[in-house]
């Protein structure tokens, strides 16, 4: 008797876990799982003729439909683990606007200007859209002409003050430059960042009221920055490369499509014809922080994947 008892507890408790799974699952699901093992099994030995079978499931259209709090597996989850939260455990979740350098450079929206900028960060600041120094004022590090062009003097003025923009102008005019959103160390990395960029002030490129075009970096994250401490600037292996060369300081050259993308009509240069140009200035603008605020990127990356 006790043995029955037993059985008959069990099978009673069998039977309720069974109702309450069916009420997280469609009704349509058994139905058309009992339909696909039939139509399987009356065509498991036809090995000559799948066209009828074809034909029906092509003719079935899966729609996605929208999150719903109704959703079984919705339902199943939350039975377990609770609803679902904005905030998980106190994390907020990834997203563009959390974490707008795990994504590459926008290039159809700019940024607004920031009270502090003088005329050439109003020059630089449209492009620093979805960046980290989107809305935070910047300085001027390293100016060439002011302190020297030289790649000693260079890492002194811009090692370890983490994002920074580089600016640029030719001696026939062209005003261009970059985005390092990893800045420098000195230490021979090669620092990567997806959300790198090269821009251009202006020119036959630009959308109408535009303040340029910007150039993404292609081909994944790596090799944004070349940051070895006996050259200067160096996107990529040959975007956009200023060595400060003892020789040759005020040199620059720029071959686009292996690290940043080419201009819409082909041009592999960011000076448009010219492979290599001499500079008439050249200068750094780092973020500004506030005495104890944490500065990203000032340090070695040696297992970095982003």
């Amino acid at each position: 008797m006790r043995k029955t008892a037993s059985l008959l507890t069990l099978l009673h408790c069998f039977t309720q876990h069974v109702h309450l799974a069916r009420a997280f699952v469609p009704v349509s699901v058994p139905k058309m799982l009992a339909h696909k093992s039939m139509r399987t099994q009356l065509k498991f030995f036809n090995f000559n003729n799948d066209s009828d079978e074809k034909s029906e499931d092509s003719d079935t259209t899966v729609k996605e439909e929208p999150y719903s709090d109704d959703d079984p597996v919705e339902k199943l989850f939350s039975f377990f683990f609770g609803a679902k939260e904005e905030a998980p455990m106190g994390m907020a979740r990834f997203g563009k606007e959390r974490f707008p350098e795990q994504y590459p450079a926008v290039k159809d929206e700019w940024a607004d200007a920031v009270e502090s900028d003088d005329k050439d960060m109003q020059t630089f600041r449209p492009f620093l859209k979805n960046t980290n120094l989107e809305e935070r004022a910047v300085k001027l590090s390293y100016d060439a002409n002011r302190d020297g062009w030289d790649p000693i003097i260079f890492h002194r003025n811009v090692d370890k003050l983490g994002g920074a923009v580089v600016l640029c102008e030719t001696r026939s005019g062209i005003v261009g430059g970059g985005y390092n959103p990893k800045g420098w160390v000195g230490y021979g990395e090669a620092r990567g960042s997806i959300a790198a960029f090269l821009f251009l002030v202006g020119g036959k490129y630009a959308a109408d009221g535009a303040p340029g075009t910007k150039l993404q970096k292609v081909g994944g994250p790596g090799l944004a920055q070349l940051d070895n401490p006996e050259t200067a600037v160096s996107f990529g292996a040959d975007s956009l490369i200023i060595p400060l060369a003892q020789d040759n300081p005020k040199l620059a050259r720029s071959k686009l499509g292996s690290y940043f993308e080419r201009f819409e009509d082909g041009t592999n240069s960011l000076f448009g014809n010219d492979a290599a140009v001499q500079l008439k200035s050249l200068k750094v603008y780092h973020g500004v922080y506030q005495e104890g605020e944490y500065i990203p990127f000032t340090d070695a990356e040696p297992f970095a994947l982003y």
